[in-house]
């Protein structure tokens, strides 16, 4: 840990060691201000790191984020950040019965391949023509709009000439996406597993008339322009650890185990309270940027805080001795779970599931999608894991907000947990269970988060993983040149709750780094 002086001035503080806070703290030391960055924790990351969570094996797992799409590739070589993405070969996987048989949709593995499995599952090639419409015309708009995310903020009117497609506008910006689903395609599977990108974190029907649906599957489908989903390799730690190594050689001072607890702003520089083990120290700056969610920068500058935010995913880190067997025979379980095994995931299955939990109770059936790290990378694996046939497994739950938690959390994560599972092994020929690895203490290797569990472990507000509802990437009241402004002179929101923030894309870190350089001054 590297310890500032304690009444250090320097030309920006950064509050907060997420993958934001550190893109900020790179860019900036790079072009020669002076940079300390605050980080409560007792390392950098944030949500964004690899560990270990299961007693005496050698498994670094990306236990809280795991896969990357919106980070820019400018902002990987502004940085010069050393670290690999690999393109998994299958997108999705989705098991289904139907007429008591066991099938599925497996899309990727190249184009004839998929066409066929669309017409097997649905008896025609409608569905998969429908297919490559809707992701032609998102191909389209992530090119045009993927662009923007690192440049000021366009207002809405020249963000719509720049997409220059006006279906593609409605689609995604105007109508509720439930009306292209159900326009576009006819098969259940087919919508569900469409759907699914407008729902990640995201409590939310497809109808819901705030559009907030609509948003979240415009960042899934837009990342890199082409809305590719990689794994990092050596885990989601691999990025944070190259963002850290990067700002320390600029120059930054990174202080971990120092946590911000006051922001005094006004005149030509802002002073930061920080805590540490040791007591309390100050830190003067011209420019303050706060990476931590909107709620928290309220509280550190004494205003009014926002709408409180409310997550609702769970997520499930296992390890396995070794990959489950399907009960669909026609595709192999190394394929199955390399790309997003969609579970419970038919479209009147998600929203009957929103509608049990708007109504307060766990899904019957909750909607979950799994992936397999280390199918992809298995360097995740420690020696002799991977030759014994170990793997790790990432399961994300949807429709499960966090005032389903707010009595007996622990019971009621438990039963969902075992909800969750079920539905899994429904489509398994073993149940899930047989194949857990045990702990150096003979414990099964799963563990299971709930919102609940994310606000206490890393401060997200509510469990939300975006910090708060993402936005349309186009200027509105309010938002500022670059959408990391705030109504304190000097002090900046470099979050993912920042317009355009929300996954890990370092996108609010590199705008308020850039607000930061157009203010000019020392």
């Amino acid at each position: 840990m590297t310890a500032p002086q304690p009444s250090g001035a320097y030309d920006a503080v950064i509050v907060g060691g997420g993958h934001n806070g550190l893109v900020a703290a790179a860019y900036l030391a790079r072009a020669g201000r002076s940079v300390l960055l605050l980080e409560r924790l007792g390392h950098t990351g944030g949500a964004a790191v690899s560990s270990r969570p299961f007693a005496g094996v050698d498994a670094r797992l990306s236990r809280y984020s795991y896969l990357v799409s919106l980070l820019p590739r400018k902002i990987v070589r502004d940085l010069g950040l050393r670290f690999t993405l690999r393109t998994r070969a299958i997108s999705s996987y989705t098991p289904v019965e139907r007429a008591g048989r066991a099938t599925g949709l497996l899309v990727g593995g190249g184009e004839a391949r998929t066409r066929e499995a669309f017409e097997r599952l649905t008896g025609s090639d409608r569905e998969y023509t429908a297919w490559q419409r809707l992701y032609g015309m998102t191909g389209r708009v992530a090119e045009r709009v993927f662009p923007t995310l690192t440049e000021p903020l366009p207002t809405r009117d020249e963000l719509r000439r720049r997409v220059d497609d006006e279906e593609a506008w409605r689609t995604l910006f105007e109508e509720p996406v439930g009306v292209a689903i159900e326009e576009r395609f006819a098969d259940d599977v087919v919508r569900g597993v469409v759907l699914t990108d407008a729902l990640i974190g995201t409590f939310a029907d497809a109808h819901d008339p705030s559009l907030r649906q609509n948003r979240c599957f415009l960042y899934h489908v837009i990342g890199g322009g082409t809305g590719a989903w990689d794994v990092p390799v050596g885990g989601m730690g691999a990025l944070t650890g190259a963002l850290a190594d990067a700002a320390r050689a600029a120059g930054a001072v990174l202080a971990t185990g120092h946590e911000a607890v006051r922001i005094d702003s006004g005149g030509r520089t802002a002073e930061v309270t920080y805590r540490t083990a040791d007591g309390e120290g100050v830190a003067t700056a011209r420019h303050v940027l706060v990476g931590a969610s909107p709620r928290e920068l309220a509280a550190l500058t004494g205003d009014t805080p926002p709408e409180p935010a409310e997550g609702a995913q769970l997520k499930v880190n296992m390890l396995l001795k070794r990959l489950p067997r399907l009960r669909d025979r026609s595709v192999d379980p190394r394929e199955a779970f390399a790309g997003t095994f969609h579970i419970a995931e038919g479209y009147e299955q998600l929203a009957a599931a929103h509608a049990e939990a708007e109504a307060g109770g766990l899904p019957a059936a909750p909607p979950s999608e799994i992936y397999c790290h280390s199918l992809t990378d298995p360097s995740i694996l420690g020696p002799g894991l991977a030759e014994r046939g170990y793997h790790t497994l990432t399961l994300f739950g949807l429709h499960t907000p966090a005032r389903l938690f707010a009595d007996r959390h622990d019971s009621v994560r438990d039963e969902l947990l075992a909800r969750t599972l079920a539905q899994l092994d429904a489509h398994l020929t073993t149940p899930l269970a047989d194949c857990l690895a045990t702990d150096a203490e003979g414990r099964p290797c799963i563990e299971a988060k709930t919102p609940v569990d994310l606000e206490r472990d890393l401060g997200l507000p509510g469990g939300n993983i975006f910090h708060r509802e993402l936005s349309w990437p186009y200027a509105q009241e309010g938002t500022g040149r670059w959408g990391v402004e705030t109504r304190h002179p000097g002090v900046l929101l470099c979050g993912a709750g920042a317009v355009r923030g929300g996954g890990v894309s370092g996108v609010p870190g590199h705008n308020a780094a850039m607000a930061v350089l157009e203010d000019g001054g020392r």
